[in-house]
């Protein structure tokens, strides 16, 4: 799945909530904060880490790939 960016960057949180992974942004606070989303192949527990293109973010066995 990929995310075009609109802007410089978008934070993981929103990440999550446009590709549809969560319902909401209380949801997307809940996973990130348990150590459940990878950024890049690590664990990233910033709600409001500033993804560019190029990255990629793993979560519930899903990749959501950020592009520019």
């Amino acid at each position: 799945m990929k995310i075009k960016l609109k802007d410089e960057f978008i934070k993981l949180g929103q990440a999550l909530k446009a590709a549809g992974l969560v319902d909401s942004g209380v949801v997307a606070k809940i996973v990130i904060q348990d150590g459940e989303v990878l950024v890049n192949g690590e664990v990233e527990t910033r709600r409001g880490k500033k993804l560019y293109g190029g990255e990629v973010v793993s979560f519930d066995g899903q990749e959501i790939h950020i592009v520019k």
